[in-house]
């Protein structure tokens, strides 16, 4: 029979720093969600819509944060995405409206460049070993003034009846029922009668099936298969990993080309929210998916890091905007104080957490 020492030791065995910085994120992210079921209670903080409102406004945002977890597990660092969903928002308003294109093929072209633009960028970073900073924040610069040549004027989708289905149909996991037309469905869960005895029917976007499928896969990926294993492996110690036999260029390359398709992907379910382009859109995006997938436990070094805990992130960052904007009386940029705050905490825990580790192994 163990001993509880032995049961213990085992137990802190467990909790490496990718687990304990997991633990700190989601007990934040519930620390702050019970107060807001406090403080805003009458005012409807606990209803579900509150809750997949958060998931809605920041779908998007979750599958770029994915991605962009999965080139800071490799050490590396992509700046660039923001600029792409403002491009990718752009060239789906431009072709629909203005060139009349089926949304099918405008989603394709978007879809297609994703992953031609984070070929080339992880290219040019893993084979000819350029640094991912520059490489990316010239990325930033091309996405963005490609953006301003297509138009400078904001673009409203309105033609697109597929495209604008799927950004306004109430779709869920659940029970899904006709609406009086016959035509349409809704598909409810959590339904619950008003004060006035009216059903009410809370609802996610397709936009948030889509972010979360994204979110199992990329889970998936990294703990499952060998190519997750190697990203780890290269962000731990690269040298190492090539004595073990890793294709380091290669896989550097791949995970590029996946950011680059998320980044698209994310800039698809964006533009399902936002049903415009203009040349403003999603500018400081990039910063959003660091500080998300930095808060979530991924560490800026490399070699750490899980989608789970990016989930967390984008939820603690929703929880502040959804915090203030039931305050009521604080600026939005009060969001941006406060999850900067956080970012900042979570850096420096990361920097205490390998010092100890550090120590610990000499």
């Amino acid at each position: 029979m163990l001993s509880v020492r032995s049961l213990l030791s085992k137990q802190k065995k467990k909790i490496d720093s990718s687990n304990f910085l997991l633990m700190v994120t989601v007990g934040l992210f519930a620390l702050m969600y019970i107060v807001g079921l406090i403080v805003f209670h009458e005012q409807g903080f606990g209803k579900t819509q509150t809750f997949l409102n958060m998931l809605i406004d920041n779908a998007g945002l979750l599958i770029v944060a994915s991605g962009m977890t999965v080139v800071m597990i490799t050490g590396g660092i992509d700046i660039s995405v923001g600029s792409v969903v403002g491009l990718d928002c752009m060239i789906l308003a431009f072709y629909m409206e203005k060139m009349g294109m089926p949304a099918g093929i405008a989603i394709l072209i978007v879809l297609a460049f994703g992953v031609l633009f984070g070929a080339f960028q992880g290219w040019l970073i893993s084979y000819m070993e350029l640094q991912p900073f520059v490489i990316t924040l010239a990325g930033l610069f091309f996405c963005r003034g490609l953006t301003a040549i297509i138009s400078s004027q904001q673009i409203a989708i309105t033609k697109s009846a597929f495209f604008l289905g799927l950004a306004n149909k109430n779709i869920n996991v659940g029970l899904a029922i006709p609406d009086k037309s016959g035509e349409d469905y809704l598909v409810l869960i959590g339904a619950y009668l008003n004060r006035r005895g009216k059903l009410m029917f809370p609802f996610v976007h397709p936009s948030v099936i889509i972010a979360l499928i994204t979110v199992v896969i990329i889970w998936w990926m990294l703990k499952y298969t060998r190519f997750g294993r190697n990203l780890f492996a290269i962000g731990g110690n690269e040298q190492s990993a090539l004595l073990m036999g890793i294709n380091v260029k290669k896989t550097k390359f791949m995970a590029y080309m996946l950011e680059g398709f998320l980044a698209s992907l994310g800039g698809l379910v964006f533009c399902l929210n936002t049903t415009s382009g203009f040349v403003e859109q999603a500018r400081g995006f990039e910063m959003e998916a660091i500080s998300s997938a930095v808060i979530g436990g991924t560490m800026l070094t490399g070699g750490v890091g899980t989608v789970v805990g990016t989930f967390f992130g984008v939820l603690i960052k929703a929880t502040i905007e959804s915090l203030i904007r039931f305050q009521g009386t604080l600026s939005s940029w009060w969001a941006r104080i406060v999850l900067s705050a956080i970012l900042c905490f979570f850096i420096v825990l990361q920097s205490v957490f390998v010092i100890v580790k550090n120590r610990s192994r000499k």
